[in-house]
């Protein structure tokens, strides 16, 4: 388990010229001053996680949206990086927690304890308590242990023996597992995959971006020179202009047939919830946002589509090391059979 707090550092002047990212990141608003801080957060990230402007543009969409992410990749890609610079941008805490079998619920949420000089017993806050959480090989415990830290993403509080304890805010879980083990893992059940707003990996950097890696590192870490890019005010701010994002009604009738199309699959034995629709009209409000618009496109769906509905679904006679890719390919199918609207 591992706790840190945001220090200030250098100032994105002093930073290599290779690693600022408005070549990687993609436009933003430019007229609104809501945006700058955004575009600044963006940089700072990606001055981290070099390379790699999908999954960190993901990460911000679930961070304005209110949702959470899960990252299915091998170790050693930069999840740790991610949520580390995230928590470090936005002034807030960090806790990373390593998901273990033997891990109880309070050692996530936290216990009430007796005390003897007080005569009562008094609640000692878990590591959950923070703003961003690295819940990491989060199928590594057990479903009960699962079960404690989903519920309390999805309603942003704890609740122990009889008491309510509101979390963070911004409480953000950046959640891990590993697609290629599963001796000794307890697979996420459908119910529980469908908390996540957004599931992705990260992939290896490209040849030049880990040569960059390797030259940022011989001068230490590069979190740890990360500075604050947005205060809690801010990104209030920013989620606020997001949920004001317009959504015409041809696309909810688009993403309506999408949805359609998943339940009426041959190959899918479970479609998309009503929630996984709802989630994914948050997420392209805030995709729109971060492209620089006021108002969805079709694009910004096909964009999303893949990433917010994938493992929403569950396919027919399939093996599960098998599910995921062939999950991704129906929504990809889907996505070229439903007309899109113009």
């Amino acid at each position: 388990m591992e706790r840190s707090a945001c220090r200030p550092a250098e100032s994105p002047e002093e930073q290599p010229a290779e690693t600022t990212c408005h070549q990687l990141i993609g436009p933003l608003v430019s007229t609104a001053e809501l945006t700058s801080p955004l575009r600044q957060f963006e940089e700072t990230v990606a001055s981290v996680l070099l390379g790699k402007p999908r999954p960190i543009r993901l990460a911000v969409v679930c961070l304005l949206a209110d949702g959470h992410i899960l990252i299915e990749d091998s170790p050693g890609v930069g999840k740790t990086s991610l949520a580390k610079s995230i928590a470090k941008g936005l002034a807030g805490t960090f806790t990373r927690l390593q998901f273990t079998p033997d891990m109880l619920p309070s050692d996530i949420l936290g216990a009430s304890l007796f005390m003897p000089n007080m005569g009562e017993f008094e609640f000692r806050r878990g590591p959950i308590f923070t703003n961003v959480l690295l819940a990491d090989e989060i199928n590594r415990t057990t479903p009960r242990t699962q079960s404690a830290l989903l519920e309390a993403m999805s309603e942003h509080q704890v609740s122990v023996e009889g008491r309510t304890y509101p979390l963070e805010d911004p409480f953000f879980v950046i959640a891990t597992q590993n697609p290629f083990e599963s001796e000794g893992t307890y697979p996420l059940p459908e119910n529980q995959l469908d908390r996540f707003m957004i599931c992705t990996d990260i992939g290896y950097p490209d040849r030049q971006f880990e040569k960059q890696a390797l030259e940022q590192h011989r001068r230490g870490e590069p979190v740890e020179v990360v500075e604050p890019a947005i205060s809690g005010d801010e990104l209030q701010r920013l989620k606020a202009a997001v949920r004001d994002v317009t959504v015409e009604d041809s696309i909810n009738d688009y993403l309506l047939d999408i949805v359609e199309a998943t339940r009426n699959h041959d190959e899918l034995q479970l479609g998309v919830s009503t929630r996984g629709i709802l989630t994914l009209y948050r997420a392209v409000q805030a995709y729109a946002y971060c492209e620089g618009r006021t108002f969805v496109t079709p694009d910004d769906v096909k964009e999303l589509a893949v990433p917010v509905l994938a493992h929403r679904i569950v396919c027919k006679s399939i093996l599960r090391e098998r599910q995921r890719d062939r999950s991704r390919a129906i929504i990809h199918q889907i996505l070229d059979e439903v007309a899109v609207p113009s």
